[in-house]
């Protein structure tokens, strides 16, 4: 192997289940602790931590949005990885805030792996977190934190990214990730002919096994084994947030929970007198995007995005599905494990399994910072059997922008070089979708739908459909009265025929 090879040297990961809310760390407190865990990791802590010239931090839920998650006055980090570089002791060159989405660490990776190997950056330290929980506590509890940090030095702020969702999109409700991934859902049941009730058991025992590795992880925040009937079943404790999704079968973001990884070269590892035992080399990688909006979408039951860039990450790597030992799958919501088993072509009840972590779910979703963990969480196990491989898809947005990686401790032969996604990526952004309307009128029927809820009962319908006489597609709300909203949950409204006329900006569709 090439002195210039790419590898990960370190990983480390902290959750915080029980510190007293006004003692417990703010976001950038846990980002440090599972820096710190890494650094400790690497078995060269003090030597590592002077080389760090990169110290890139994955943007919290807080800043990726215009109307945070969790809406608090207590103040941020206005230079994040300074704030976690001032923690441990660090004073890279580098200083990185990520753009938003779940896809950002194996992305950051990708990038990191590319400018090690360029001579750009020695050392990296990436890291992430949130603090999702301890702000909700403190809100419930009418408490006051201080969690402003200014902290001097450069700071490279990348910015949210890309717009994910329309005027029109959010106008009709289409807002965040809870309202669109239901849309996929119903979507792929109708491309598996199945009824509602079958649906939802099929969810049930798609996630069921990811309950049980969250179980045996000790970093997880939700770690109860469940069955397949209880996370299907729906209750007062288990409501629906969006139908088809019971309250078990959402991403749940809060948490306390943090993980970093270190990268530099192999020759950087050598003259740092890093254990070759800890290298991981990262075989494949790739990354691509959706078209961005939902309501541009080919369809709502597949990914171009994910098939075209994994099958470019495991072309670089020599490999196949089938050669993976370990597996995690973006599991925010089951579309999109489901569309990613069908890209994959991976059975989902593969006796592998599909996540080494225990999901988005259970072991907890940390905001952007999720795969993170499960990288984190593959290093140890790849050490330990180094003769094996594991794949890491990462998804971001509304199933929107995704990056792979394909690691082992096996060593890499020849020359490091990850493939230019611009092909791919012209490709997807090519391909024939629906012409979208934002001014809908005259027969239609529904494509796929979903209806949300508040706490306590169904407050609206979404439903994207197509016009009878010109296939156009739109964007509407049904009619929000407690018998139509009961009756698109009782009945299949796939495919449903009915009329949609526009006023003031919104559509409204009647099924008839």
């Amino acid at each position: 192997m090439l002195d210039s090879t790419p590898i990960l040297i370190a990983a480390g990961q902290f959750t915080d289940r029980e510190t007293n809310t006004e003692l417990a760390q703010p976001p950038m407190g846990i980002a440090a602790k599972a820096a710190q865990a890494a650094l400790l990791d690497s078995g060269v802590g003090p030597q590592l931590a002077a080389s760090i010239d990169t110290l890139a931090v994955v943007r919290i839920f807080q800043d990726s949005y215009k109307r945070p998650r969790v809406a608090t006055n207590f103040g941020r980090a206005e230079n994040p990885p300074r704030a976690v570089a001032r923690r441990i002791g660090v004073n890279p060159t580098n200083a990185i805030y990520s753009h938003a989405g779940g896809n950002t660490p194996q992305k950051l990776i990708n990038e990191m792996a590319q400018r090690i190997a360029a001579g750009d950056v020695s050392v990296a330290l990436l890291a992430g977190s949130e603090a999702i929980r301890t702000a909700q506590n403190a809100l419930r509890s009418d408490l006051q934190l201080n969690w402003q940090e200014e902290d001097a030095g450069s700071l490279e702020d990348r910015g949210i990214g890309e717009p994910l969702a329309s005027e029109c999109e959010i106008a009709h409700g289409l807002v965040s990730p809870i309202q669109a991934y239901p849309l996929f859902e119903n979507a792929i049941r109708k491309q598996k002919g199945r009824s509602i009730d079958a649906h939802l058991l099929a969810m049930g025992k798609l996630f069921a096994p990811f309950t049980e590795i969250a179980a045996n992880n000790p970093y997880s925040f939700y770690g109860t084994p469940r069955s397949a009937e209880q996370l299907a079943n729906v209750t007062r404790e288990n409501r629906f947030i969006c139908f088809p999704y019971p309250k078990l079968m959402n991403a749940r973001d809060a948490v306390n929970q943090g993980a970093a990884v270190i990268m530099t070269s192999v020759g950087k590892a050598k003259a740092l007198g890093v254990d070759p035992a800890k290298w991981i080399f990262i075989h494949g990688c790739s990354e691509a995007n959706e078209k961005l909006l939902v309501s541009n979408r080919v369809n709502y039951h597949s990914s171009p995005a994910i098939r075209a860039n994994t099958q470019q990450a495991f072309e670089m790597a020599g490999k196949t599905i089938d050669q993976m030992d370990l597996i995690d799958i973006y599991s925010c919501f089951p579309s999109a494990v489901e569309v990613a088993c069908e890209e994959l072509s991976l059975n989902s009840a593969d006796p592998r399994g599909l996540t080494v972590t225990g999901g988005l779910p259970f072991f907890g979703g940390p905001g952007n910072n999720y795969s993170m963990h499960g990288i984190a969480t593959l290093l140890p196990l790849l050490r330990a059997q180094p003769e094996q491989f594991g794949l890491i898809t990462a998804n971001g947005g509304r199933l929107s922008k995704h990056a792979t990686g394909i690691y082992s401790a096996t060593p890499l032969e020849g020359t490091w070089q990850a493939e230019s996604t611009t092909k791919i990526q012209a490709q997807i952004d090519g391909m024939p979708s629906p012409e979208f309307i934002e001014i809908a009128q005259g027969p239609a029927k529904i494509e796929t739908y979903t209806v949300c809820f508040d706490k306590t009962a169904p407050v609206r319908g979404i439903v994207i459909g197509r016009l009878l006489e010109t296939d156009q597609r739109f964007i509407a709300n049904s009619c929000e009265d407690a018998e139509t909203l009961s009756q698109m949950m009782a009945d299949d409204f796939l495919g449903r025929a009915g009329n949609v006329v526009s006023s003031d900006g919104l559509n409204t569709f009647t099924a008839v």
